[in-house]
Formats: C-alpha cells, structure tokens, sequence
C-alpha cells in the first residue's frame, strides 16, 4: 500500500441535490457537513454562478479553506469541483468530497485517500471532470436498505429521526478533525475518527 502522502486540504466540497425537495434526504449528508463547518466557524456560503455552486471561505488555524456544495444535481458535481479547482488553482490531492455511504453503517464516517466511486453518481462525475480519483474522501454512512432491489428511493428518502442524529454524530466528529486535515496530518486525522466510538 502506497504511503499517504500530506496534503493540506484547501477545498471541501459535500455533495448532494439542490433544493428543498432534497434538503433532509440520506443523499445529501455531504451538504450537511459542510453545513457545519460553516456553522462551526462562522463563515457564510454565497452563490457563485460562474462555478455552479454556494461557497464559502472559512479559516482555520490560520489557514483558510473553502466549502462548496454544487448547485447542480449530484450527477454534475464535476462540472463546479473542476471549476472552481482550475480557478483557484487546487490540486485533486487538496480536496476533500463528502458524501454518503451505502456501505458504512449509519453513524459511522471514514476518511479515504483515491479509490474507485462504487456507483457513486456525484464521485463519478468529479472523478471525470477533473481527471483524478486521488482525492480524499470522508464517507458518511447511511446503511444499504433491508430490501434488495434498486437503492434510489432509499437514498433520497429521509432519515428516521434516529438515523438522522446518528448521522449528525458522525459528521461532529468528522468535524473534530478538520484542523489535523487542513494542516496535512491525514494519518493522524484517520486514527482519531477510526477510532472514535
């Protein structure tokens, strides 16, 4: 296994779908982590048309970081992250993409480096603009549904209201590790929310 290379993240982008139709659906955890960073220092997010999306610039520990949640639908995802990467000049290995994650059980989050998008429509999608899948990745879990068959009316339905603190935890303590991660300290960042219970 290749070691992991520091990478100061410079842009965190939370996937899911715009508006109000989608706003507490599972797809959308991505959206709601970043919606705590904001809330947790103290930064606004404003639309930016020319990059298809709502940023917003926050600092910490001195560095600043941007957040960004795509305006378009989570299949076009690609089209702000490549965007606004090329306008201010942030590599594939600078940007963190939350999202949910069928394969992580509700309240759990895990912090990967590259990998393949697992059917993921908003990580294909950047994968495919920007060119590289060397992008970090925080998984939110969600759980697979009980019942086989197609999953999209699964992950664009509602939490219970249980499900939803769960997730809320999860993405606390993903928060909690922000400072490590904009300082480059992956390794460290991964072993304190691994191990968080």
């Amino acid at each position: 296994m290749p070691p992991i290379n520091a990478h100061p993240i410079k842009l965190i982008v939370g996937l899911g779908n715009p508006g109000g139709d989608y706003a507490e659906t599972r797809h959308n955890a991505g959206f709601w982590f970043v919606e705590q960073l904001a809330r947790r220092y103290n930064g606004n997010f404003r639309a930016e048309s020319r990059h298809h999306g709502q940023l917003c610039r926050i600092s910490v520990s001195g560095r600043d970081c941007r957040l960004l949640m795509p305006s378009t639908f989570m299949n076009r995802s690609g089209q702000s992250v490549s965007s606004l990467a090329s306008y201010f000049k942030i590599a594939p290995e600078e940007i963190l993409v939350a999202h949910d994650e069928l394969d992580l059980p509700t309240g759990q989050a895990r912090l990967k480096r590259g990998g393949g998008h697992a059917g993921h429509n908003g990580l294909r999608d950047i994968m495919s603009a920007i060119g590289s899948r060397d992008f970090l990745r925080l998984r939110i879990g969600i759980d697979r549904p009980q019942q086989k068959g197609p999953v999209t009316n699964y992950v664009l339905g509602r939490p219970s209201k249980q499900q939803r603190s769960e997730i809320e935890d999860a993405i606390d303590k993903a928060a909690d590790c922000l400072e490590l991660l904009i300082q480059g300290e992956l390794p460290q960042a991964m072993n304190r929310l691994h191990s968080s219970r």
